[in-house]
């Protein structure tokens, strides 16, 4: 493990990191990523630009007034202290019984954050885990409240990882990815949280499209990390300089083989914009994974007790990913199921 490529992919990850890249090049080459695209288009009412990676307008919350709903956060929400008061409430809306949601909940506190959001577990039994979000004066506002509702499923599957684990050295999850998904099974949910009710009937369709667009950018960013880690090592003397221009090149060169054929248009530098991959080396692979993971759980979700699994799932400890997988829905760690989703969608 002599290389940071090594120590954060075979050792942190416990994938290797050609098997992670296989599957970054697989999914971004899918055909169906270009309907997708057309889809977009069509709804714009325009070709598409470069920024549109971060089309958001599958989001069901879309629809809804961004001023409506931070009224409503800001109201319930005035400060960490209000929030930490509900955490109870939220575990039980979500399905947990209110003796366990008060276990759970008398294990997490909430800080006010300086930056966007964060979430620390506790190191042993006895200890607690943190909820940092930015809340101002005026109260959380919905981007603070999306955030948290986050943060807190981070919490929640640090809690129970530490506290429900017979055996400390198995406590945790196999790699950030995991961790990444719990978060996004509460994120998913911040809507009905607050009470409010998806009416649009085609939502199931939307989160399909918006899942698979949504990672098609994240693992196009990563595929540019991986990249330039790889040049590192090979150009150990690279100035700053050097690295910049390198970072951009690399955005340019991923760019024009994954994304112009689906966007349209080449020479887009607009990958190199993540500060992640120079201030947190190699994490942004973690995300897409993520992702899939959490599309895997979602769908195996679909009909069953969420607060159970969630709790069966999370108290197998750390074992290896994929074995970890098998355990929680019954198949490794594939990109497959959303593309076989997406294939339905689009029919």
């Amino acid at each position: 493990m002599n290389t940071a490529i090594l120590r954060r992919f075979s050792w942190e990850m416990e994938i290797a990191q050609p098997e992670v890249e296989q599957l970054f090049d697989t999914y971004m080459r899918s055909p169906q990523l270009k309907n997708i695209a057309s889809i977009i288009s069509k709804r714009l009412g325009r070709d598409l630009r470069p920024f549109d990676i971060w089309y958001d307008g599958f989001k069901t919350r879309s629809s809804i007034p961004e001023e409506l709903l931070s009224s409503k956060t800001s109201a319930l929400y005035p400060d960490p202290g209000a929030f930490k008061a509900n955490l109870p409430a939220i575990l039980t809306k979500l399905g947990w019984s209110p003796e366990r949601a008060k276990y759970l909940a008398d294990k997490i506190v909430v800080d006010p954050a300086r930056g966007s959001g964060h979430a620390a577990g506790a190191a042993m039994k006895g200890s607690v885990s943190h909820l940092r979000t930015r809340i101002s004066d005026k109260g959380m506002d919905y981007k603070g409240y999306n955030i948290a509702v986050h943060e807190f499923g981070h919490n929640v599957e640090q809690t129970i990882s530490m506290y429900d684990i017979d055996n400390y050295m198995m406590s945790g999850v196999p790699n950030t990815a995991c961790t990444e998904a719990m978060a996004y099974v509460f994120q998913s949910r911040d809507l009905m949280l607050l009470g409010m009710k998806d009416e649009n009937p085609e939502k199931t369709k939307m989160e399909t499209l918006d899942a698979a667009w949504d990672l098609m950018e994240i693992m196009g960013v990563g595929m540019v990390e991986m990249r330039v880690w790889k040049w590192l090592y090979e150009n150990p003397e690279a100035t700053v300089s050097q690295l910049k221009n390198k970072v951009t090149v690399t955005a340019v060169e991923v760019w024009n083989e994954y994304f112009a054929p689906v966007i349209g248009v080449k020479d887009s530098p607009l990958l190199a914009i993540y500060s992640h991959m120079v201030n947190t080396p190699l994490y942004l692979p973690n995300y897409s994974y993520g992702r899939i993971i959490h599309f895997q759980i979602e769908e195996f979700l679909q009909g069953k007790n969420l607060t159970s699994e969630l709790d069966r799932i999370l108290k197998q400890g750390r074992l290896t990913p994929q074995q970890w997988m098998m355990g929680a829905v019954g198949t490794k760690i594939s990109a497959q199921p959303l593309i076989n989703k997406l294939d339905e969608v689009l029919k």
